[in-house]
């Protein structure tokens, strides 16, 4: 993660952490529920969202020139990023049943380097901005698969994986404990940060592009990923408009798996609501938000980003 990916804040207090600080000011209810659901798993909840899209792909094909790599799924990735810009809750993560406010925006995917059942597979994980725009999106998205697509390279989380897999079992299970324990405290090596795709704001998959619907994904104990998404295939239905004529519409799948931790229900749904409607009105990810929402939970003025 470069510096200019990355939120400011004034200060440092005790606790923080070098990829997010501590939220403090919540209500006691959330000061409490780490401790008593410990686990990630013990706090998923899941939402389902049919998006059409009939008008995000006419919004697409007309900007085949200026963006030629656009897709759906970068459309969804933006409309996310602009969410979190105005609802920062949904970008905390629990660590050590403490809150923390993440002061990055990040997406892990999984990409096929070779398009077979057994081609290589890899994660990519590109940082933004809350202010990053649609065009943003594109370019850093293109230029992480450009450095990391082709059969044979290997990236932070390859050299990493391969390496571990060379210890003995007790070393290994041995590496994997202290990691843990170091990354409970803030002080895991930040090699292991920018390696891990469990520590992102959102995991994110788009399996419709191998030709089948979204799928509920449990989210990873280990990390801080507190958002798992998937994208699944285009289908078309048929549906009667206000005039009571038919007519089709091709839409799309998204399944949310979420911690309960970090937000309330209410939050949560009004947020997946917001999502919602950004996805199905790209145009205005082409300009900056107009403000950006500061997380109220960390005591500290932020800075201009």
């Amino acid at each position: 993660m470069d510096k200019e990916n990355k939120l400011k804040y004034y200060g440092w207090e005790l606790g923080d952490r070098y990829d997010g600080w501590r939220v403090r000011n919540v209500d006691a209810l959330f000061t409490v529920a780490p401790f008593i659901l410990t686990k990630r798993v013990d706090s998923e909840v899941f939402f389902e969202i049919k998006i059409p899209i009939d008008t995000v792909e006419e919004f697409i094909r007309s900007h085949k020139k200026d963006m030629p790599d656009l897709s759906i799924m970068q459309v969804v990735m933006a409309s996310v990023i602009r969410l979190v810009s105005q609802r920062p809750y949904v970008n905390r993560f629990i660590v050590w049943n403490k809150i923390f406010a993440r002061n990055h925006v990040s997406f892990s995917l999984a990409i096929k380097r070779s398009m077979t059942v057994q081609g290589e597979e890899t994660v990519i994980k590109p940082y933004f901005l809350p202010t990053d725009t649609l065009h943003d999106v594109v370019r850093k998205t293109k230029l992480e698969l450009e450095n990391n697509q082709q059969v044979g390279q290997e990236n932070s989380s390859d050299s990493i994986s391969k390496m571990m897999g060379l210890l003995p079992d007790f070393l290994l299970r041995l590496l994997i404990y202290l990691v843990k324990k170091m990354d409970h405290v803030g002080i895991m090596p930040k090699v292991f940060f920018r390696a891990s795709p469990f520590h992102t704001t959102m995991f994110f998959t788009n399996i419709g592009s191998i030709g089948i619907e979204s799928i509920y994904h449990h989210l990873y104990e280990f990390g801080t990923c507190s958002m798992f998404a998937a994208m699944g295939k285009k289908t078309k239905k048929y549906v009667v408009d206000k005039d009571g004529i038919p007519r089709s519409e091709k839409t799309i799948k998204l399944k949310f798996v979420l911690d309960e931790r970090i937000c309330d229900g209410f939050y949560y749904a009004t947020s997946i609501r917001m999502l919602e409607k950004i996805i199905t009105n790209p145009a205005q990810l082409l300009l900056p938000p107009e403000n950006v929402v500061v997380d109220d939970g960390v005591g500290r003025k932020r800075k201009d980003i």
